[in-house]
């Protein structure tokens, strides 16, 4: 009996930590109206965080529904970015659409795919994007680490370029227009809610 009950706990103790938040269930319908805005940054916007030199390339303000979240721990973009968020607005917000498409995500990319579009392919390309989370202190990446498929965001920040002394580089899209290789936000967060 006590081996079952000790089994038990380690169980959910693992749950708790190993398994992603499923997220918070939704109503149907848009629930996020507004596309990402992109600003410009008036000045030269560098410094430092975590050993890498940060250039802000334009400010960033978005609200969007998680659609995925990613944790990585091994690559070298991990030092500054262990979760990417794969994020939807306008109607890759809204629930009959995306029971419709399949998502998922790995090795820094979102891929989706669909037997049937609920919405025209480039709107999903315009209204969805895999961004790489560079959070501006501890408090906020935890808050992103326990996000899940469902809860709603408000995130601020700029949208960056990351470089370091022995020459790696890794530098935001500026369009959310894009899609393929570079087309993934690099995004330093100031700022977090969930809604």
């Amino acid at each position: 009996m006590i081996r079952s009950f000790l089994l038990l706990i380690l169980l959910l103790i693992a749950a708790y930590f190993f398994f992603p938040n499923f997220g918070e269930k939704q109503p149907d319908g848009v629930l996020i109206d507004t596309a990402p805005r992109q600003l410009p940054v008036s000045l030269d916007k560098r410094f430092q965080h975590k050993g890498y030199t940060l250039e802000a390339l334009a400010g960033f303000e978005l609200e969007a529904r998680v659609l995925g979240l990613e944790s990585y721990r091994l690559d070298r973009e991990s030092d500054l970015a262990k979760y990417d968020l794969a994020l939807g607005w306008q109607r890759m917000s809204d629930n009959r659409v995306l029971e419709k498409i399949d998502i998922t995500q790995s090795g820094r990319w979102y891929r989706w795919k669909t037997e049937q579009f609920p919405i025209p392919r480039r709107e999903i390309e315009r209204s969805s994007a895999n961004m790489h989370m560079v959070p501006a202190n501890d408090w906020i990446e935890k808050q992103i680490g326990k996000l899940g498929p469902g809860d709603l965001v408000r995130i601020r920040g700029y949208l960056i370029k990351a470089e370091s002394a022995d020459g790696w580089h890794w530098k935001s899209s500026l369009t959310r227009e894009d899609t393929g290789n570079g087309a993934c936000e690099l995004v330093y967060v100031e700022s977090f809610e969930r809604l």
